[in-house]
């Protein structure tokens, strides 16, 4: 002990000589000193509590720490690697979030994210300020989903600070690589909805459009998915457990949403919604920068909370704790867990609360904007200044809740209200699948929302009286095309329709799916307004999903290139043709995938156990778990492979293609089948994993917890991607274009995107199998008809299930949905039995191809060169010219 510490300090003698460094210390007593020699992690006994000193306060050579070297000093917008260290220790030490004395990968994420917050902020104020004063019109996109994953790369390297920062953290004593991994990824979304939300705020934000988002803030996402012996397990997720050093709250911001109640009629005949419980929205911000733009924009969530003066003090203090706050649990109820189940009524009510709460809360906010606009405004104008885009039928309420806050609030007739609607409102539909087009009973939105419900009434009456006038041919359709169906078992809303009848235009995601909407699902609104439907097909940002994601591979297109526009002009791809026969060119390339490869099988390893050779096929499929995406047939395919490898010879298998499948996404709670399949794909993976005979030929592995930043690990080491969906039933698909750009090769059907990839990478570097959409009708009416005929290949994969061989588990009825002609839950609706063979001798192309080492490469290159369509900046660029008609307006 040093005598500067003195005999005055309290605990002293509880410091060991354990170790050789010296750490500064200032004593709760006021006086500094100095502890030699103590163990990495030491308690110090104070009169005044407890301090604690931690190994990750790495030293200097002059005995301070790395934190105390530094000084902490704030520069928000320095770009000196210096500067900027000063600035994530200026956070570490004005910001505390934890205990004092500690500077581990996780305090340093948090200090380093609020550095580059700092930015984003005043880059997020010039913006909002220069939107204030141009006055452009604003598109605002309304999204049940944001998808974000991690922020911390995607902002520094937007901001072009990437090197600046990873130098500072250096400086610091940490990795930038080992930092980026502390953040967790925002529960916000599911699947690809969510993810293209997110990949259309980049390109809002990178090509300079006044745009915004709106979501709501889910404190428990979907789940975070854990895989045990009896299959998927659902937990809630955490990433709020500690905080977002994203998010600003605006506490400024607060807007009142009202539930239940009922309707007054006032004496001019004007309505009022009056009564039942009204919740607070409050407005949490999160920055979206551009790339290499100064532009940024605004994602803006919102959380549900009550009033204090809902607090019933008296039931609290007379022991009726939870009435005294039951308004405050049924506010938290609402932001708590994406997509709660609906099986019950309570369910329906809290799905449609959420779906409410969005739209009535974002279109305040908007209308609130709209009024405060210097040099007066006329509600005529509004759709000027306004867009709205309802990404998929889940913000169809903003439909009437519009009109509502129009004729109600704002004192407008209903011809002007349903004028000003009509001519703001846009929807982009994402489905066909009957399931997903929404159907709300009627009696619940009675319940919930009765002013809305007579608005729906009125819209619906006048749909049908403009038919009877203008177009009777179509009246014997009404019972379809009409917004409320009134079966009398069932009534509901249909809110497909009510978003074709209402908005000004209505958008499909692919060309195959636009299609299919005009040709079959909106054929008859077609006829009566053919210029409404458009096509927009998907894309994706090529900042998170090749340039941050994949930098090799990035690194090497750039080279090549001579230029790193393509990040901005994804077209320039096109320019790496020529050298897709370049020895050296696929040398380079080669290096590149395999340091993926390499470092995702470390990831395999670290979080399944499971060992994988970089050096096989790394065969990917990632989505949501669903029927008709058909992991099953993946499966089943992988199970055919294993049993012909157990049936050849050591010396035949030697002549086969090592093959490493990956499967992984979330299976819906209460999705029985989707759930069985996760549970299939983990029993075969044991199986096969764990065969000496064959596990150097076939691996078969689940990921867990499929999400961004997993995706971000899985994509730049695919080398063939399965997008295998019956034909028909996918609207896109994003995850096959960002497959498709890393240079992985695809294996699908001609489904969503996928037809339009293949036209773009070529049809020789894509592996097609299965029925064509339009086939698909009479393929199911045939095998009702008992046309059917199974191939031996399918049985006998089946068979090989049932004997047991992946463990005790009954896989009947999973299995019985591939059997029988028709029924509910049977008749192979999807076409697995249809496709399988032709999926089989698809896959034998693949290895065949995949054992010509220049061939394959060139195909990949290729894959890679013909994604120039596929970027979300062209999207949101024809979305901006077609359906929003905004400009640019740049900082």
């Amino acid at each position: 002990m040093d005598n500067t510490m003195g005999e005055g300090c309290p605990g002293h003698k509880n410091i060991k000589r354990t170790s050789n460094f010296i750490l500064t210390v200032t004593c709760f007593m006021g006086m500094e000193g100095r502890i030699k020699s103590f163990n990495t992690t030491t308690t110090v006994l104070r009169d005044f509590g407890e301090i604690y000193f931690d190994s990750s306060l790495k030293m200097a050579e002059n005995g301070k720490s790395i934190t105390e070297k530094v000084p902490a000093a704030a520069h928000p917008l320095s770009e000196n690697p210096t500067e900027i260290a000063s600035d994530i220790n200026y956070h570490l030490q004005f910001n505390p979030r934890f205990s004092p004395f500690k500077f581990e990968p996780e305090q340093a994420f948090f200090a380093t994210a609020e550095s580059v917050r700092s930015r984003l902020i005043k880059q997020w104020e010039d913006t909002l300020w220069h939107f204030g004063r141009a006055k452009p019109k604003q598109t605002y996109y309304f999204s049940m989903e944001f998808l974000q994953g991690r922020a911390l790369t995607n902002a520094i390297g937007n901001l072009g600070i990437e090197n600046a920062y990873a130098e500072a953290l250096n400086k610091l004593g940490h990795e930038l690589e080992a930092i980026v991994e502390q953040e967790k990824d925002a529960a916000l979304g599911n699947g690809g909805l969510g993810r293209l939300a997110s990949c259309f705020l980049d390109s809002m934000a990178t090509l300079n459009l006044p745009a915004w988002g709106y979501g709501l803030r889910y404190k428990y996402g979907l789940f975070k998915q854990r895989i045990t012996k009896q299959g998927q397990e659902e937990i809630a997720e955490d990433w709020l457990e500690k905080f977002s050093p994203w998010e600003v709250v605006r506490h400024d911001l607060v807007y009142p949403v009202r539930f239940f109640g009922s309707v007054e009629v006032n004496p001019d005949g004007s309505r009022k919604w009056v009564g039942g419980e009204v919740v607070q929205a409050l407005a949490y911000d999160v920055p979206i920068p551009g790339y290499k733009t100064k532009n940024t924009i605004s994602l803006r969530l919102w959380e549900a909370r009550a009033r204090a003066e809902d607090f019933n003090l008296f039931q609290f203090n007379d022991g009726q704790y939870e009435s005294a706050a039951q308004l405050h649990s049924r506010a938290e109820q609402i932001c708590a867990v994406l997509y709660p189940g609906d099986a019950t009524e309570n369910g329906k009510l809290l799905r449609l609360k959420q779906q409410f709460f969005l739209c009535s809360a974002s279109l305040q906010d908007i209308i609130s904007r709209f009024k405060d606009r210097r040099g007066g405004y006329t509600w005529s104008e509004f759709p000027s200044q306004v867009a709205v885009q309802l990404n998929d039928t889940h913000p169809t309420l903003a439909i009437p809740e519009l009109m509502r806050l129009l004729m109600d609030d704002e004192g407008l007739g209903w011809d002007e209200a349903w004028d000003v609607t009509k001519r703001t409102i846009a929807y982009t539909n994402h489905t066909v699948l009957p399931e997903a087009l929404e159907k709300w009973s009627q009696p619940v939105m009675w319940k919930l929302l009765p002013r809305h419900m007579e608005i729906i009434e009125e819209i619906d009456k006048r749909f049908l009286a403009m038919i009877k006038d203008t177009r009777p041919d179509l009246e014997h359709k009404l019972p379809s095309m009409r917004i409320l169906d009134h079966n009398p078992q069932k009534p509901v809303v249909r809110m497909a329709n009510l978003c074709v009848v209402s908005a000004h235009t209505v958008n499909g995601v692919a060309q195959l799916h636009s299609g299919i909407l005009k040709a079959e699902l909106f054929a008859d609104y077609v006829s009566i307004w053919p210029t409404k439907f458009q096509n927009k097909t998907n894309g994706i940002t090529p900042r998170r999903w090749l340039r941050f994601c994949n930098p090799e591979l990035s690194n090497i297109i750039t080279t090549w290139l001579k230029t790193d526009q393509w990040v901005t002009n994804l077209d320039l791809l096109s320019g790496l043709r020529k050298f897709a026969d370049d020895a050296k060119f696929q040398d380079e390339w080669a290096s590149a995938k395999m340091a993926s490869k390499q470092r995702l099988a470390r990831y395999i390893l670290r979080v399944t156990g499971v060992s994988i050779d970089p050096n096989s096929l790394f065969d990917i499929q990632v989505k949501r778990i669903h029927e008709y995406k058909r992991q099953l047939l993946n499966i089943l395919g992988a199970i055919y492979r294993y049993k012909k490898l157990k049936e050849m010879s050591p010396e035949q298998r030697k002549n086969a293609t090592s093959r490493t499948i990956m499967i992984g996404g979330k299976a819906f709670a209460t999705y029985t089948n989707a759930k069985r399949i996760v549970k299939l794909v983990n029993d075969v993976g044991e199986v096969v994993n764990s065969d000496p005979e064959v596990n150097s030929y076939l691996k078969v592995v689940f990921v867990p917890n499929y999400n961004v930043s997993v995706a971000e690990m899985l994509i730049p080491g695919s080398e063939l991607s399965q997008h295998i969906s019956t034909a028909g039933m996918e609207a896109s698909g994003t995850s096959n274009m960002k497959f498709a750009l890393n240079g992985c090769l695809i294996i699908g059907t001609l489904d969503g995107a996928n037809v339009e990839i293949r036209e773009e990478v070529g049809e020789e570097n894509f592996f097609l199998f299965g029925a064509r959409a339009d086939e698909v009708p009479r393929l199911r009416k045939d095998r009702e008809n008992g046309l059917f005929k199974p191939d031996p290949r399918f049985e006998e994969a089946k068979q090989y299930i049932r004997s047991g061989a992946f463990g005790s588990y009954d896989y009947n009825p999973l299995l019985d949905s591939l059997e029988g002609n028709s029924g509910y839950g049977r008749g192979d609706y999807f076409l697995v039995g249809h496709d399988f063979p032709d999926y089989l001798d698809a896959q034998a192309r693949v290895d065949e191809a995949y054992k010509d080492r220049k061939r394959w490469l060139k195909m990949s290159i290729l894959s890679t060169a013909g994604c120039g369509k596929f970027s979300s900046d062209r999207t949101i660029a024809q979305y901006a010219k077609e359906i929003w008609n905004i400009q640019e307006c740049r900082v």
